[in-house]
């Protein structure tokens, strides 16, 4: 019979890490939705910013020259929905800068955001369980 390994390992080959302490798994509940749909909105109006230079720059074009202002507004809103699950999650401070540079990058902000609603859904899932998560 097989006992239980005592070095558990997830799928990746790597060991599971335990919740940090204080994680707050009511409060990241609460953030994640709002973080989510700001990560999405930040995206597409960074590809509408890029479109605005392109069309500024390329063809000396402005119909989009207004853009610049709402999108550096809604990016202030992303990067306070960041900290608001970030802290509440216990990022270190290298992953919430990331996480916030994230959203300077086309089509970048889109993919970390999809990054973390996949390991804060498994650690919210764990904090619930009790258990060890298998992504951090």
């Amino acid at each position: 019979m097989n006992a239980p390994s005592p070095n558990p390992q997830d799928s990746t080959g790597r060991r599971p890490r335990a919740l940090p302490k204080g994680y707050d798994p009511a409060r990241v509940r609460k953030a994640l939705p709002f973080y989510r749909t700001m990560a999405i909105i930040v995206g597409f109006g960074l590809l509408l910013l890029v479109l605005e230079m392109v069309l500024k720059y390329g063809f000396g074009n402005d119909i989009l020259a207004w853009w610049a202002m709402p999108h550096g507004f809604l990016y202030m809103v992303y990067l306070g929905a960041s900290v608001n699950l970030g802290m509440p999650a216990r990022w270190s401070l290298l992953k919430l800068i990331g996480v916030m540079l994230a959203g300077c990058v086309p089509f970048f902000s889109f993919w970390v955001e999809h990054r973390v609603s996949i390991r804060e859904h498994a650690n919210l899932a764990v904090a619930e369980q009790g258990s060890t998560p298998l992504l951090r």
